[in-house]
């Protein structure tokens, strides 16, 4: 390839290395100048300009760039289309992304030219989400070059597995049974991006014999993995929770990783099938060192001791005031939500809203799933019977607001709820009152997914649904919409900040009808 100014008269056919301003519209660096190109840059009186032309044996950036995507990627994992030498790598279904780190580091030795970054080894992902990129520097790589990347794959995700879990959690007088409910809460919470459930919740004596019975009597029922939760911290090798699998005819893999928070995990096996002692950190959301193994695991990744001994270079996950120089924790993103609730219901024939699923309103049930979630405040759009919604809410910490303007159409909801967003919050996670299966669970899957200049969209079977999450960046424009449409314009209008998290058919649902509502057993407010 030669690279350097020419004369306009002889820049036709090269590539054009830098954006020229003119009138009428710029010329972008990278487009191919032809003589109409040319004539334009002399009208401007430009008279020369940087360019790059390619030889016999020169591979354009983008088919570069996809040539290495290609050869790089494996199951699990789709290549979008190049631009500007850019080749994405997307996540094709929630799991486990697999890298084979000899393999990455070789390829980015070849030429300075081509470039690989992926995401942490092992890190857990959604489907759509970006997981590597594949960036070529210059305009154009020999073929030669190319052809050194030619090899085995190096990029794939393992998908997470829907397993039945076996959850065993020991007693004693001094452990609430609210902390063991919000245990087995955030353990859900953990499962559902997999699909995986819990089979069934045994809560036994802390003791080593009921331990053992307890998970005799789960594998008898077909678990397919175990995780224990003691009511006190594992601080030997033979204390209750590993003397346990060893009583049930398991053995120990592992007591201890050099993760923090997440020392005290203890790893087992039973009859083929995997145990984790859970440490006391995974009473918490934040993520620890029991998260790693068990999304290992369930996406059918087996881990030895000698994997967890590998975990310690990067192993400290918050920061411990009493230790010197510890690694700042990553903020929690402040992330609003808004319910919207001020249709008329013309289709139901009656206030939806006020209609009850298991004797609870919709828009209740809406208004619960966003305050058990990570979200930090809660607003409420009313605009049909305004009186009535606000009934159905009675007791909850949300703030209403009402929209005197709703029957011109869902966007002018949407523009009055987002003038309530604090002025500190990064984005708003905006729920449809309507979708009586959208848990606080699934806000907080979206939640997790957030970041700067993204926009998080569920999906069921590859179609989008509802929530979404949108950072802040967009909420000017969202509150420009107009009609019925709600964001669906403004997210086709940035398809490439949409980040899609596979959900299921709850984001799916929504009681528009009475068929509907009767169909998951309703009653009409």
């Amino acid at each position: 390839m030669k690279f350097g100014p020419v004369a306009v008269g002889d820049a036709a056919g090269a590539v054009l290395a830098h954006s020229v301003r003119l009138a009428g519209g710029a010329i972008r660096k990278g487009t191919l100048l032809t003589a109409a190109h040319v004539g334009r840059l002399r009208d401007a009186g430009v008279a020369t300009v940087i360019v790059a032309r390619f030889d016999a044996d020169d591979v354009s950036e983008d088919a570069a760039a996809a040539a290495v995507a290609v050869a790089l990627v494996d199951e699990g994992v789709r290549v979008d289309r190049p631009f500007t030498g850019r080749a994405n790598l997307i996540a094709d279904a929630n799991g486990v992304l697999v890298v084979d780190r000899a393999r990455i580091d070789q390829v980015n030795r070849v030429d300075p030219a081509i470039t690989v970054a992926t995401l942490p080894e092992y890190a857990a992902v959604s489907a759509g989400q970006m997981v590597a990129t594949v960036k070529i520097i210059p305009f154009a790589v020999l073929a030669d070059t190319l052809a050194a990347v030619a090899g085995s794959k190096a990029i794939r995700v393992a998908a997470f597995r829907p397993l039945r879990v076996g959850l065993v959690a020991t007693e004693l007088p001094s452990l609430k049974r609210s902390v063991m409910d919000k245990t087995r809460r955030l353990l859900d919470a953990r499962l559902l991006p997999a699909g995986a459930t819990v089979l069934r919740e045994d809560r036994v004596a802390h003791d080593a014999g009921a331990v053992a019975a307890a998970l005799v009597d789960q594998t008898r029922r077909g678990a397919e993995l175990f995780i224990v939760f003691g009511a006190s911290a594992v601080v030997d090798d033979g204390d209750v929770i590993p003397a346990g699998i060893r009583l049930a005819g398991g053995s120990v893999v592992r007591f201890g990783m050099p993760v923090d928070p997440g020392n005290l995990l203890v790893l087992g096996e039973l009859h083929g099938k995997p145990v984790v002692g859970a440490p006391g950190c995974a009473r918490s959301p934040k993520e620890n060192g029991f998260d790693w193994i068990i999304q290992r695991l369930l996406a059918g990744i087996d881990v030895t001791s000698t994997d967890i001994a590998a975990m310690g270079v990067g192993g400290l996950l918050m920061e411990i005031p009493a230790r010197p120089q510890p690694r700042s924790a990553a903020p929690e993103p402040n992330i609003a939500a808004l319910v919207l609730a001020a249709g008329s219901s013309r289709r139901m024939g009656a206030n939806k809203l006020v209609a009850t699923v298991g004797g609870k309103p919709l828009v209740r049930i809406a208004a619960e799933a966003a305050l058990g979630s990570r979200a930090s405040t809660v607003a409420v759009v009313t605009g049909h019977r305004p009186a009535e919604v606000e009934a159905a809410l009675a007791g909850l910490a949300v703030a209403t607001v009402h929209n005197p303007d709703h029957a011109s159409g869902l966007a002018t909801s949407l523009a009055a709820g987002l003038a309530s967003v604090p002025a500190n919050a990064d984005g708003i996670v905006i729920l449809l009152a309507d979708m009586p299966e959208v848990t606080s669970a699934i806000v907080d899957r979206l939640i997790a997914a957030f970041a700067p200049d993204r926009i998080i969209v569920p999906t069921s079977d590859g179609r989008r649904g509802n929530p979404v999450l949108w950072s802040r960046r967009f909420l000017a424009e969202l509150a420009t919409m107009t009609g019925d449409s709600g964001g669906r314009r403004l997210i086709d209008g940035h398809r490439e900040a949409v980040t899609e998290v596979a959900i299921g058919s709850q984001v799916a649902l929504d009681v528009d009808t009475p068929e509907a509502l009767a169909a998951i057993g309703g009653r009409p407010g």
